[in-house]
């Protein structure tokens, strides 16, 4: 048996790959973090033992932990399913795991997911790239952890192309100074999108100059440069849409 590590994609339970639905049908056992949209659990087998490893009730389930029950149930020869949001291994911590399992002789594998740095943007008519705007993309945390190096904003800055923040928003106005004083312009677009690809999604446009005061709130991926300034809406208006619904009744 293997321990699977996968990506449930950035929240749209319809952007799941085929192979990650899969598995979930016929894992043993699945370990999910909180954010996973519940119609995606719904392709959990029925006779799977599943696991809230996220912040539920209490405090969150610590990485460690997580490492353990995966090498516990690994040594058990289970059928095991780690499923997280968006790709494990894009800031979603698959490689800790990964290593934790390596080190315990157990054998695992790493199913990709969608990721929000990506699919948020689209989902808001975003295009991260774009020729004659923007020929590169960088995706960086908004924060660290204690022990880890800072980011250094300024030198991003003078990266150029576009900027993708993901969990930033507590810092988004120190990040917003940072990268002025590298060098972008105050007036430089900015396109947060909140829930992004759930039905609930919220798009927010401002510019760096008012990120700090934006009204954003998290899960929220922040889109920064020039890009941000299209707009190629194409997803549903779901506000629009139910209201016209609810006025036909």
């Amino acid at each position: 048996m293997t321990v699977h590590l996968v990506g449930a994609g950035p929240g749209d339970p319809e952007l799941i790959t085929v192979r990650a639905a899969r598995l979930l049908g016929t894992a043993d056992i699945v370990l999910h973090d909180r954010l996973i949209d519940p119609a995606i659990l719904d392709l959990v087998s029925p006779h799977a033992t599943v696991i809230d490893v996220g912040k539920g009730q209490g405090e969150a389930m610590t990485q460690d932990h997580i490492n353990d029950l995966l090498v516990r149930f690994g040594r058990h020869r289970l059928d095991v399913v780690r499923l997280k949001g968006g790709d494990p291994f894009v800031f979603g911590r698959g490689g800790e795991e990964a290593i934790a399992l390596a080190e315990a002789g157990i054998p695992f594998d790493v199913v990709p997911g969608v990721t929000s740095s990506i699919a948020a943007p689209a989902y808001a008519g975003v295009p991260v790239t774009h020729r004659g705007v923007s020929a590169a993309f960088t995706v960086v945390a908004g924060q660290r952890g204690a022990g880890n190096p800072p980011i250094d904003w300024q030198a991003l800055a003078r990266v150029g192309g576009t900027i993708v923040v993901l969990m930033g928003v507590a810092h988004r106005a120190e990040i917003a100074a940072d990268l002025v004083a590298g060098g972008l312009a105050a007036d430089t677009p900015v396109c947060s999108i909140t829930w992004g690809t759930h039905r609930h999604q919220q798009v927010l446009r401002t510019t760096l100059e008012s990120l700090g005061t934006a009204d954003i709130h998290n899960p929220a991926t922040i889109v920064i440069g020039a890009v941000a300034a299209l707009d190629l809406s194409w997803a549903p208006n779901v506000e629009a849409f139910e209201a016209a619904a609810a006025s036909a009744r």
